[in-house]
């Protein structure tokens, strides 16, 4: 529904997951693997993952996944991790570590020919972006789910925008998913982490308040959020 409602996915894309190991990566990587078979528009399939420099960090699991699925896996080493932590010694290291693993896979799907970038944001993922851009940025934005990068001409489409987190755990326990964890420092403890624990506050007393967040973003004619694709440069 997220591909028809926001036309992700054109004939003839080439579509890699940027997968980073965690259940929502490695359940999209899983459910486009399926969707390929009946979308009503062929697309190629591949995964990358950009590794930060991080250990303990084993995709080994991953390797063979992809490998089953008869999915091309692709690893690009970095030193994000060093660079983040110990040259910066970033306060928020969320922030800039996102935007250079995000340049990294922008330039890894230049090389390898590809033009859609599949991005494992779920629903809770833009709700929460949305309340921190509330609360620490004084405006009214979250990201959308259709956004096109300028300066490598790459698109970035989040298929999962529908999907709720409960779901998704659901999933990848079922399916067996083989989850590697974050050897980020910083994981777990962050300001996501805090609107994660606010929205849960919340929906004790309002059990629809994500499902009603949800709604305002897809409402066209008064908040506009999600009308079109977003376009934004990537550096």
């Amino acid at each position: 529904r997220a591909d028809q409602d926001f036309h992700m996915i054109a004939p003839g894309d080439s579509v890699a997951v940027g997968v980073s190991g965690g259940k929502d990566s490695l359940l999209l990587l899983r459910a486009l693997s399926i969707y390929r078979e009946f979308s009503p528009n062929p697309f190629a399939l591949s995964a990358i993952t950009v590794s930060p420099g991080l250990e303990p960090f084993d995709l080994s699991g991953v390797q063979a996944m992809c490998d089953s699925l008869d999915v091309p896996y692709h690893i690009i080493q970095t030193e994000i991790g060093k660079i983040v932590f110990e040259e910066r010694k970033e306060s928020n290291p969320c922030a800039l570590c996102s935007k250079m693993r995000r340049g990294a896979l922008a330039n890894a799907c230049n090389e390898l020919g590809i033009n859609k970038l599949a991005l494992g944001h779920h629903r809770d993922d833009a709700i929460e972006t949305l309340l921190m851009s509330l609360l620490f940025e004084g405006r009214f934005h979250t990201f959308h789910p259709v956004t096109h990068l300028d300066r490598t001409d790459i698109t970035q489409i989040r298929p999962l925008i529908y999907s709720s987190e409960k779901q998704i755990i659901a999933l990848t326990r079922k399916l067996n998913l083989p989850v590697v964890e974050s050897p980020c420092p910083a994981n777990h403890h962050t300001r996501r982490e805090e609107m994660k624990r606010l929205m849960d506050e919340l929906c004790k007393k309002y059990p629809n308040a994500r499902a009603q967040i949800l709604s305002a973003l897809k409402n066209e004619a008064q908040y506009g959020l999600w009308t079109r694709e977003e376009s934004a440069r990537d550096d």
